[in-house]
């Protein structure tokens, strides 16, 4: 093995609620319009066709419990938060049941979105990246394992804002359940352990100042929370 010219940075990983070892996060996938609420006040419909899928890099990864700067490039930078999914078993072309069966794990994360930038991007109908592969922009708790979580049925996401409720709905409120977008995304790519799913948010998502601490929560899940500093 040759040399690299410079140090590259080591995969970032998650702990694992009752267990020593960590998740390594590698791909993050992302759900758009999976809630019909959030879909109507962004002014978009939803639809059974085909889910809408987009990245984030695993460098916008961040940690729950940190501070993050408020980003460049924005003055509208908004919430959004999500159950993610984590991969234990290779999936290629999947069907549902092989699908439901390859979960590890469930973890609370936010997506945090440079909504100008995103407006502007649909408005020209540009690519969403600058607005969705954000430094800092996928943070994430700690990891359940799908055994001890239980289920989806009867279980809720929240957001809260300094303490205030923002966004509350049931998870059975997703348009695609998860064993639908994990069988339709294993026909898009070979999907391995350490990749993972965002979900989709619900209805209420808004801005952030600085100041603020956001704490993103799902029943029976490890808690996800940030706190917005000055830009750098």
């Amino acid at each position: 093995m040759t040399e690299t010219l410079f140090p590259s940075p080591a995969w970032p990983v998650l702990p694992v609620e009752g267990q020593t070892g960590s998740y390594p996060v590698h791909r993050i996938f992302c759900v758009g319009r999976n809630y019909a609420a959030h879909a109507a006040e962004m002014g978009a419909e939803v639809t059974r066709d085909q889910p809408m899928f987009f990245t984030k890099s695993a460098l916008a990864f961040l940690p729950s419990g940190r501070h993050s700067a408020y980003p460049p490039g924005t003055s509208d930078y908004h919430f959004e938060v999500e159950l993610c999914v984590m991969l234990g078993q290779p999936l290629f072309q999947a069907d549902e049941a092989t699908a439901a069966a390859a979960v590890y794990g469930y973890a609370v994360g936010l997506d945090m979105t440079r909504r100008d930038l995103q407006a502007r991007a649909k408005d020209a109908r540009q690519p969403w990246d600058m607005a969705k592969d954000v430094e800092e922009s996928a943070v994430i708790a700690a990891v359940t394992p799908a055994a001890q979580f239980g289920g989806l049925d009867g279980k809720r996401i929240r957001l809260l804002q300094n303490g205030e409720v923002r966004q509350d709905s049931a998870l059975s409120d997703m348009v695609w359940s998860v064993p639908e977008l994990l069988s339709r995304l294993s026909g898009l790519y070979h999907l391995a352990p350490g990749d993972v799913l965002m979900t989709g948010t619900p209805a209420g998502v808004g801005p952030v100042a600085v100041g603020d601490r956001l704490v993103g929560e799902v029943d029976g899940l490890a808690p996800v929370s940030v706190t917005y500093t000055d830009p750098e």
